[in-house]
């Protein structure tokens, strides 16, 4: 998350909120009251019904399928443009939470506040791609002292990992099915993982049999 954030007030006029947006590079910008509280954000998209419907009036088609946006064409100030309520996330949420918060509401960044409604940061998409940064050495640092050696049990220390370009790779004795579920879930949760395959070095009854009738 990036905590220097620029905001404005309810208040904010159109003119303002563009001239903001064009200075710092955003497209979006939380709409704060009181101490910092995040009551609403203001995106480009809110500002655009103003030009599409600058020199023609909106059809009778559009005042009725499109009545936010022929009301915001007629907006002047933040509190009137601004999508309300906000669409947060918590200080405390993980970044695929956040993910999928963007995701699902097709938006590209969004304001992080505290248990109050209060303004601690910003979340956008390129934040949430830099997880994938981590060193391919600390990702199987963690997959091995918070994964394999927990949940492999004795098998643990036959098991080797290697990631390479954050695809993780567990090779050696797999256990049942139903626990390899709970391992490609875990390790996919890993912060940084790009996706994870497992090599089984189990032998097979065949080969056992074959290994036995060559000792006698």
């Amino acid at each position: 998350m990036t905590q220097a954030v620029v905001a404005i007030g309810r208040e904010a006029r159109f003119k303002e909120i563009v001239e903001t947006m064009q200075r710092w590079k955003v497209g979006a910008l939380p709409v704060l009251v009181g101490e910092g509280r995040v009551i609403g954000v203001v995106s480009e998209a809110d500002l655009l019904p103003k030009e599409e419907f600058r020199t023609a009036a909106p059809s009778r088609l559009e005042q009725r399928e499109r009545l936010d946006d022929v009301r915001k064409a007629g907006a002047v100030t933040a509190g009137e443009l601004m999508s309300a309520p906000a669409l947060t996330v918590h200080a405390g949420d993980t970044l695929a939470q956040a993910a999928r918060t963007m995701a699902y509401k097709s938006v590209k960044r969004l304001p992080v506040v505290d248990d109050e409604g209060m303004l601690r940061g910003i979340v956008s998409r390129s934040d949430l791609l830099k997880v994938f940064l981590r060193a391919d050495e600390d990702l199987a640092a963690e997959v091995r002292t918070e994964i394999v050696d927990r949940l492999f049990a004795g098998s643990a220390q036959q098991v080797t990992v290697r990631v390479e370009d954050g695809v993780v790779t567990l090779r050696g004795p797999m256990p049942r099915t139903s626990l390899l579920s709970v391992a490609a879930r875990l390790v996919r949760a890993v912060e940084g993982v790009v996706d994870v395959t497992f090599e089984d070095t189990t032998p097979t009854p065949a080969a056992t049999g074959a290994t036995a009738q060559r000792q006698h």
